[in-house]
């Protein structure tokens, strides 16, 4: 089994606080970025950054659909962590600075990838897949914060 990566990152027009306070709302704010791949959105312990128990199902193809319990923390500043009980998925979100009223907000995911001609298949088509997804939610968090 290798490990499997997907990085995309955006600079979007708004302070990097403001980004990530964005994202840190599990109770309001990040629900509203998430594109049509995820569903069954709840929010199950606290709700703003560490701490928070957040619960969504991830459809990435027509026939692939990740159930995910997320166990958020904020090891850094600017920085969200969310691993994933039921997989060996753990997603990072870092926003940084990036000039005058701007920031850069880079999400990076990994998970130990199956084996085999699968595995292939997972290494080479799935951080496409994952790219496009978050690009969606990047997408999603620049028109909210730059409002």
């Amino acid at each position: 089994m290798a490990q499997v990566e997907a990085t995309t990152e955006r600079v979007v027009a708004a302070d990097a606080e403001k980004v990530f306070d964005a994202l840190a709302d599990y109770t309001g704010t990040r629900q509203k970025l998430l594109p049509e791949h995820f569903s069954e959105y709840e929010v199950r312990e606290g709700g703003d950054g560490e701490g928070t128990v957040v619960h969504w199902k991830l459809q990435a193809t027509s026939k692939r659909v990740r159930d995910c319990l997320l166990d958020v923390t904020e090891p850094t500043d600017g920085e969200l962590v969310e691993k994933d009980r039921n997989s060996s998925m753990v997603t990072t979100w870092r926003v940084t600075p990036a000039g005058e009223g701007a920031s850069r907000v880079v999400v990076t995911s990994t998970w130990q990838g199956a084996g085999g001609i699968g595995g292939f298949f997972e290494r080479t088509f799935a951080p496409k897949g994952l790219g496009r997804i978050y690009d969606a939610l990047l997408a999603n968090l620049a028109a909210e914060v730059e409002k």
